[in-house]
C-alpha cells in the first residue's frame, strides 16, 4: 500500500507530562491512557474527543514521579492540555500532571522537556506527630507515612 503524500498526513503535536503522586501509587500505562480518554471525553463529548485523539507514546512511573509523552492532533494541543489538567487520580491513587512543554515531534519533545529533571528520592527517618515514621523526600518536600497512608510535609513541619 503506498504512502500518503506529504501534505494529506495528519499532523501531530506532542505534550511532556510530568506525573506525581504519593510513594506507593501503583500507576501504569494503561491507566493512565484510560484516565486521559475519560478525561477527555467528559471535557470535550465524544466527538471533541475523537477530534483530538489523544494516545499515549511513552510512559515512566515509579516512586511516586513519572514522565509520559502524549500525542495529540495538530489544531487540538490545547484541548489536549486542558483535558490533561482535569486528571486527578488514577485508578483511586490522587495525582498531579503538568504538562511541561508541547513539541511538533518526539525526539524534540524528549530532548527539550523530559529525562534530566534532576529529582531523586530518598527514604528517612522523622519525627512526625510525636512518633517516628519513614518519609520519602523528592526536591525538598516529604511525604511522611502515617497509619496506611501520606501526609505531605517541609522541613519546616519538622522544626
Amino acid at each position: 500500500m503506498k504512502h500518503l503524500p506529504k501534505h494529506l498526513r495528519p499532523r501531530w503535536r506532542y505534550l511532556a507530562v510530568e506525573l506525581e503522586a504519593w510513594p506507593d501509587a501503583d500507576i501504569d500505562r494503561r491507566d493512565f491512557q484510560r484516565s486521559v480518554w475519560f478525561a477527555a471525553q467528559n471535557l470535550l463529548g465524544d466527538a471533541g474527543s475523537a477530534d483530538a485523539d489523544l494516545k499515549v507514546l511513552q510512559f515512566e512511573f515509579g516512586e511516586g514521579t513519572g514522565e509520559a509523552i502524549v500525542r495529540a492532533r495538530h489544531g487540538h494541543a490545547e484541548r489536549a492540555r486542558a483535558a490533561l489538567a482535569c486528571v486527578d487520580e488514577i485508578r483511586n491513587d490522587p495525582v498531579g500532571l503538568r504538562v511541561r512543554g508541547i513539541s511538533g515531534t518526539v525526539r524534540a519533545c524528549e530532548e527539550k522537556y523530559l529525562g534530566a529533571d534532576g529529582q531523586f528520592c530518598d527514604e528517612r527517618k522523622v519525627v512526625f506527630e510525636d512518633a517516628d515514621r519513614s518519609a520519602v523526600e523528592r526536591d525538598g518536600l516529604l511525604d511522611v507515612r502515617t497509619d496506611g497512608a501520606f501526609a505531605g510535609a517541609t522541613e519546616l513541619d519538622f522544626e
